[in-house]
């Protein structure tokens, strides 16, 4: 298997193991052939997110112990699909990303600059 990528073109980095994010459950945004989703984007969580995604129809706050979730509170590291976080973007409500740990496919979706420019730092905390 070849080594993922992140946006930098460097090797990606994982996003958080706790909670256990990604499509895979193993950390890291990477995605595959079943992925219809493209969990590739590393973020920070925030409420204004966690309100829109919800509102657009993925609760992400709710905790769902038949599928062993957490539930997830603003600065949460998780993997976003691509799109919902473009989604976001448009709308003005989208959280911060950690370029390191965000999948190289997601420029497919996502601009490079809209990436940068939405950067995550350990200031923001």
């Amino acid at each position: 298997m070849n080594t993922p990528i992140n946006v930098l073109g460097t090797a990606l980095q994982p996003c958080c193991k706790f909670p256990m994010t990604g499509f895979y459950r193993d950390g890291y945004c990477r995605t595959g052939p079943e992925d219809f989703g493209q969990h590739t984007v590393c973020v920070r969580l925030t409420q204004a997110f966690l309100e829109f995604t919800k509102a657009a129809g993925n609760d992400l706050s709710t905790p769902r112990p038949e599928y062993d979730f957490p539930g997830l509170i603003p600065g949460d590291q998780w993997c976003l699909c691509a799109a919902r976080w473009q989604q976001a973007f448009e709308f003005g409500a989208a959280p911060k990303v950690i370029l390191e740990a965000t999948d190289a496919s997601a420029l497919n979706i996502i601009r490079l600059e809209d990436l940068k420019a939405n950067v995550w730092q350990a200031d923001d905390a």
